[in-house]
């Protein structure tokens, strides 16, 4: 059974940085991308980021890029999402996903994670 794990969440204050990690069981995924999402409350989810299978190509939403870094070890099964310069803005529910391609659609994600709570304030 696959599964998806998210750690690192919490609560912080404006400026601050997370480490998010994404740990993935049940198969191996280095040839899958894997990505982050988020939700706010009273939102739609959103795409976050993207890595591909390889780690060398990566697509960030506007609102993160320059802040957040997505990276990931296959020896691990396991991808991160580094947040620093934190906003309230930012404060959402972080999922952890996988695809078999290289996408930013929620729609086009295979397997999701739990969640993680982020919270930002100011």
């Amino acid at each position: 059974q696959v599964q998806l794990v998210e750690s690192g969440g919490g609560s912080v204050q404006a400026g601050d940085s997370l480490r998010l990690s994404c740990a993935a069981s049940g198969r191996t995924f280095s040839d899958y991308s894997m990505g982050w999402f988020r939700q706010a409350p009273g939102k739609e989810r959103e795409f976050v980021a993207v890595i591909n299978w390889s780690g060398g190509i990566t697509d960030y939403a506007k609102s993160v890029k320059d802040r957040f870094t997505i990276s990931r070890d296959n020896a691990k099964n396991t991808a991160y999402l580094q947040m620093n310069s934190l906003k309230p803005e930012d404060t959402a529910i972080y999922y952890c996903t996988v695809a078999s391609r290289f996408t930013s659609s929620a729609t086009m994600q295979d397997y999701w994670g739990q969640g993680t709570q982020v919270a930002v304030s100011s």
